[in-house]
């Protein structure tokens, strides 16, 4: 299944603000090149834009549907279709950036040294992940894919996930003059039905639905809305909480 935009800046706000909050703590005045991996629809870039009017600003992201709707969207930058696990740039940049991609890509110990060499000595390298997929709303994911007639269908979907923060500063270290790696828990207030599982769709739970047709996708989703929302049941005011911790990481390149 194509990613669908549309979905995922259905929660562009909750989306947007660690990529803002990272932003704000990269200390580059005056950058020529701007690097955003994994850009999706433009929202994270747009930022870069606005941050450095200056700077020459590329988006590279692996889907059709998100670079298009990067294109639409009106953000001063260039758009680049690439996947990053195998991405070459011809030049270096003086910022990378990436929001909310790495979780979907395996071997950090491999990739980021690779990635990181894209930028320019003295540069800036950071991203930001999500670091929850131990919380109900990914392993109710991965036990309803375990415990239903799918269940061989689901048992090869690739996981996604994260290292610990020690971890990162051991691949960065070689190769970083300074490094601030930090992790911020987020009490998101949804507001509508599902809204986990809405969130979700457009993200995590892609790999569970893409192994799945017809009636055998309907009836796993059914089983894991179902779940979710005894997990994460309405307030008295009708939100749902839906606590999201993220890892963030800003190397500067020796």
């Amino acid at each position: 299944m194509p990613w669908d935009p549309k979905i995922y800046l259905s929660f562009a706000a909750e989306r947007t603000r660690p990529a803002a909050e990272l932003l704000a703590r990269i200390a580059s005045e005056n950058p020529a090149q701007v690097a955003d991996l994994g850009c999706g629809p433009g929202n994270s870039t747009a930022l870069l834009a606005a941050r450095w009017p200056d700077a020459e600003v590329e988006g590279i992201d692996s889907s059709p549907e998100m670079i298009e709707k990067a294109r639409a969207s009106g953000v001063r930058a260039h758009w680049t279709l690439a996947d990053i696990a195998a991405w070459r740039p011809g030049q270096r940049y003086d910022v990378v950036f990436s929001n909310a991609t790495y979780q979907w890509l395996p071997d950090h110990a491999a990739l980021l040294p690779r990635l990181m060499h894209a930028t320019a000595p003295g540069g800036i390298y950071a991203f930001q992940v999500p670091n929850n997929f131990d919380s109900p709303s990914h392993a109710l994911m991965r036990a309803v894919g375990a415990a239903g007639p799918w269940a061989a269908k689901l048992a090869k979907v690739r996981n996604i996930g994260v290292l610990a923060p020690a971890a990162y500063y051991g691949i960065l270290a070689p190769h970083s003059a300074t490094i601030d790696i930090w992790e911020t828990e987020y009490l998101q207030v949804l507001d509508g039905e599902d809204p986990v599982y809405r969130w979700v769709s457009a993200t995590g739970l892609r790999p569970f639905t893409d192994a799945l047709e017809g009636g055998e996708r309907e009836d796993f989703t059914a089983a894991f809305q179902a779940a979710l929302r005894k997990a994460y049941p309405k307030e008295r005011d009708g939100k749902t909480l839906f606590p999201f911790r993220r890892l963030f990481a800003v190397a500067r390149m020796r």
